[in-house]
């Protein structure tokens, strides 16, 4: 196996274009190690990206958008008291991700990249309306959270292309956002179901919305009609019930040992409907 260090990221699409076999790019590590460890990917080169500038970094923009080297990892964000008042849900869904141990090393660019429907972080960041910047042979491109994973372990991204920083919209006057999840113990566990909501209000009418769910489907989803059920709402018990039933109707859920198809379904809406009371508090909270 190579193990390759580049100095920028138009030198790992370098490096990955002119590599046969396995290519495993490496931010923090905590999916790919593990699975190198397990014998479930061994890879013929491995990139590691941490050497590259900026790769840590976490900077907001004069226009108030945020941008996410592909290195920083959990516990980076969760100190950073400007994202985690922009973004809470976003950083806390980063939180629920393993142990203390792990938040020292996992990024939101190895949650998605790994491609797996129970990622945690991925619906906050669908929720909210994230994009990341696509480095590859042909330039940088922008491309939604959401148009990444296109199955469990597979991903848009074509080869020599990696993902150069996750990019957050400004969060705005109203704004509020929030992740929950379900498992079956209190933590470091995989999700069974994740709701994400994101919405602006108006005094008390919610004019924008983004829902999306995780775990119930080959890839998490980004539910139009459970934010339809929201927008033009003052999140009354009617609203309430047709996020619900949007959120449900969209699951395409397996049955597995940690929940049947009806289970999830269920708790798709039962989620949903937590998710956005937390979001509507901190949005009016924010007016």
């Amino acid at each position: 196996m190579r193990y390759l260090t580049p100095a920028s990221f138009e030198d790992a699409v370098a490096m990955a274009t002119g590599s046969d076999g396995v290519i495993r790019f490496l931010a923090g590590g905590t999916d790919v190690l593990v699975q190198m460890r397990a014998d479930i990917v061994t890879p013929d080169t491995l990139i590691d990206v941490k050497k590259i500038d900026g790769v840590h970094d976490i900077s907001r923009a004069d226009d108030g958008s945020w941008t996410i080297g592909v290195a920083s990892t959990g516990a980076e964000m969760t100190e950073h008291d400007g994202l985690g008042k922009d973004w809470p849900g976003v950083v806390e869904a980063m939180d629920l991700i393993g142990s203390t141990q792990v938040q020292g090393r996992a990024t939101l660019t190895g949650n998605l990249c790994n491609a797996s429907p129970a990622a945690d972080s991925v619906p906050a960041m669908i929720a909210a309306g994230a994009t990341v910047s696509v480095t590859g042979p042909d330039g940088t491109r922008t491309v939604a959270v959401e148009d990444i994973a296109t199955g469990p372990g597979k991903t848009s991204l074509a080869q020599g292309e990696l993902i150069s920083s996750v990019n957050l919209p400004a969060r705005g006057a109203g704004g509020g956002d929030a992740y929950l999840r379900f498992i079956p113990r209190t933590e470091m566990d995989i999700a069974v179901v994740g709701c994400a909501v994101n919405l602006r209000v108006d005094g008390d009418t919610i004019t924008e919305a983004r829902v999306s769910l995780g775990a119930v489907a080959p890839t998490a989803l980004l539910v139009t009609d459970a934010a339809t059920a929201l927008i033009g709402s003052t999140l009354d018990d009617a609203a309430l019930d047709a996020l619900a039933a949007a959120a449900s109707a969209a699951c395409n859920p397996i049955d597995d040992k940690r929940g049947t198809i009806e289970f999830r379904t269920k708790i798709a809406g039962v989620l949903a409907k937590r998710a956005a009371k937390i979001a509507y508090d901190r949005a009016r909270a924010q007016q």
